[in-house]
């Protein structure tokens, strides 16, 4: 029984540090906005544009909603070196994100998607003929968990996400995916 009795006792005392922490806090900084950016250039290109805007509820969850812009190029080439297709796919989507923090310094998210995505493969050999890919909504449903860096404005953040749905043409395939953003507090 005393052991019951001291567990409660800290349960409401770390219960009563984190309320005077959001009440310090009071009705700044509840609200975020950022995202990512991402390119690659070379044979394959990626441009990655991603707002995100969200409202922190309390210092364990937060929420938000997200843009998706993603354009892509792919050039292959055939065993002599001589361009044999390019494909191009533009990819627009909406998601929404939650975010659990259990330290500062750690986060683990849930975030749905719906992705729209179109584009063309150009074949140059033997004649150039280009074709249209199908336009089709993927869904995603990424998990992810990541480190928080904070700095007085906002905090850093590195993440490594999951596509658990694993639909065909999914933008994000089977790999998991390195993610680095910055979060901007209002």
């Amino acid at each position: 029984m005393k052991k019951f009795v001291l567990l409660v006792v800290v349960a409401l005392s770390s219960h009563l540090v984190f309320a005077q922490d959001d009440e310090e806090q009071g009705e700044q900084n509840k609200i975020f906005a950022g995202g990512n950016f991402g390119l690659a250039f070379g044979g394959y290109t990626l441009i990655n544009i991603a707002p995100q805007v969200g409202y922190r509820f309390n210092r364990f969850l937060s929420a938000g909603l997200g843009l998706n812009l993603v354009y892509t190029s792919l050039k292959e080439q055939d065993y002599y070196g001589n361009d044999y297709s390019k494909t191009t796919q533009w990819v627009t989507g909406l998601s929404v994100f939650t975010r659990f923090y259990p330290t500062p310094k750690f986060l683990i998210q849930l975030q749905p998607e719906a992705n729209y995505m179109f584009g063309n493969i150009r074949y140059y050999q033997p004649t150039e003929t280009e074709y249209k890919l199908d336009a089709e909504i993927v869904p995603s449903l990424l998990a992810c968990g990541g480190l928080v860096v904070p700095s007085e404005r906002g905090a850093f953040i590195t993440t490594v996400m999951y596509d658990l749905l694993q639909r065909r043409n999914s933008p994000y395939g089977n790999r998991p995916i390195v993610n680095f953003g910055y979060n901007i507090n209002f």
